[in-house]
């Protein structure tokens, strides 16, 4: 018997109860697509976590402060209460003369630029009868627009001139353009925001939110422009720093630890500021990650198991229903290589049937944004899944197969 007419054996087979093979091969269909889609939005995931630290740029960094931390002690620090004596920890603000500090090439040669930044949030922007509530209002220098990947779309940004003569100049997210002027161009209009008028000279290029944070909800404006009207004469809300380059970020970061810690006086590691690296944080969201779409993808590869046992019962079912013809071909001559092989092909065309179609389900599905969350089909994942739906079909089929092999020919005849 040739490799063509066993085929048609196996063809007739399966056709001679589709609803039996239909429910096996959805089986495998479920199985395949739920590994292929969770792996997609496992990698949507990590895609669009890594969009959003780029956003900030590899070679950044961001200096913010932290309550938690303090001074390294010393004998000015102490102090008394209830009759204890011990070293006082003293949390110090992060300052403009801290930011002025990490400007120095000698002591920072690996850093580029620094932007100090304040934010008043919750400032109120209108524009003849619109008002907004701007999520973020940053004063900071035009280093910033770089530093952290805001390119302007319309007008432009503003300049060092404008930081020292403390000029009411603003650049709006897209989301505060359209609140306020809808269709109407704003550059050159005066916008008051909390009752102070600046006037707009740029729109940024859409961001796009980031989780539950729309990135364009935000305008920047002048430093000294911003502590005057709005946020007064305090402590800063964070520094960001650019690393000459990404290799450099790890030698920048080490250059702005020493300096804040003499500014500060740490001695511990303990610090009254926190130091976030873009380039180690992707590193390690990267991982996080990966590690996340291979559980997603071992937990969908359980549907395959339950597939291939679900082909192994009906196989057994098979081959007990047709053992009188099992023993009716083997009467007649047909080798056991033949039996084997058919039952065999059987299972492996019922699980690659499935697999196919379950690509095709999952293909379908990716096309869909699922949670806010755009999957993205990965091929090796798409590969993996049909190898072991098929592999799955000459494993779980092998058995009910050799059964049937080495079915006798006078005992399968005389069954009933």
């Amino acid at each position: 018997m040739n490799q063509l007419e066993i085929l048609r054996f196996a063809l007739r087979g399966l056709l001679a109860n589709k609803m039996r093979s239909s429910l096996t091969t959805l089986g495998i269909l479920i199985g395949v697509a739920a590994v292929i889609m969770l792996v997609a939005v496992g990698e949507g995931s990590s895609r669009s976590i890594q969009q959003n630290i780029q956003r900030l740029g590899a070679n950044t960094l961001t200096i913010s402060p932290s309550s938690s931390g303090g001074g390294g002690g010393g004998g000015a620090g102490l102090r008394t209460q209830g009759g204890n004596t011990g070293p006082r920890t003293q949390s110090r603000q992060l300052s403009l003369a801290d930011a002025k500090a990490l400007t120095d090439r000698t002591l920072a040669p690996s850093v580029k630029s620094v932007s100090p930044v304040v934010t008043a949030s919750s400032s109120t922007a209108a524009y003849g009868a619109a008002s907004h509530t701007i999520a973020q209002f940053v004063g900071t220098y035009p280093s910033y627009f770089e530093t952290t990947n805001k390119p302007v779309a319309k007008g432009t940004y503003f300049f060092n001139d404008d930081v020292l003569a403390a000029r009411k100049v603003v650049v709006l997210g897209q989301t505060v353009v359209e609140e306020l002027f809808g269709t109407v161009d704003p550059i050159g209009k005066q916008v008051s925001v909390s009752g102070v008028p600046f006037t707009v000279v740029g729109v940024l290029k859409e961001a796009g939110s980031t989780g539950m944070q729309d990135a364009d909800d935000v305008a920047v404006a002048p430093l000294p422009a911003v502590q005057q009207s709005l946020s007064g004469f305090g402590s800063l809300s964070s520094i960001v720093v650019q690393a000459t380059g990404a290799g450099t970020t790890t030698t920048a970061q080490s250059e702005v630890t020493a300096i804040l810690n003499q500014r500060h006086g740490i001695t511990n590691d303990n610090p009254d500021y926190r130091v976030l690296n873009q380039a180690t944080l992707q590193e390690t969201v990267s991982a996080a990650t990966g590690t996340f779409t291979v559980l997603l993808g071992a937990v969908a590869a359980i549907s395959l198991l339950v597939g291939g046992i679900g082909i192994t019962n009906i196989m057994l079912v098979t081959v007990t229903e047709r053992t009188r013809e099992i023993g009716i071909r083997k009467a007649i001559g047909a080798p056991r290589s033949a039996i084997l092989g058919q039952f065999l092909l059987e299972a492996t065309l019922l699980s690659l049937v499935g697999g196919l179609s379950g690509v095709l389900v999952a293909f379908l599905g990716t096309r869909f944004t699922i949670a806010g969350i755009e999957p993205v089909l990965v091929p090796s994942s798409v590969a993996l899944a049909l190898s072991v739906s098929v592999g799955i079909g000459l494993f779980f089929g092998s058995y009910p197969a050799n059964r049937a092999a080495k079915l006798r020919p006078i005992q399968a005849l005389r069954h009933e």
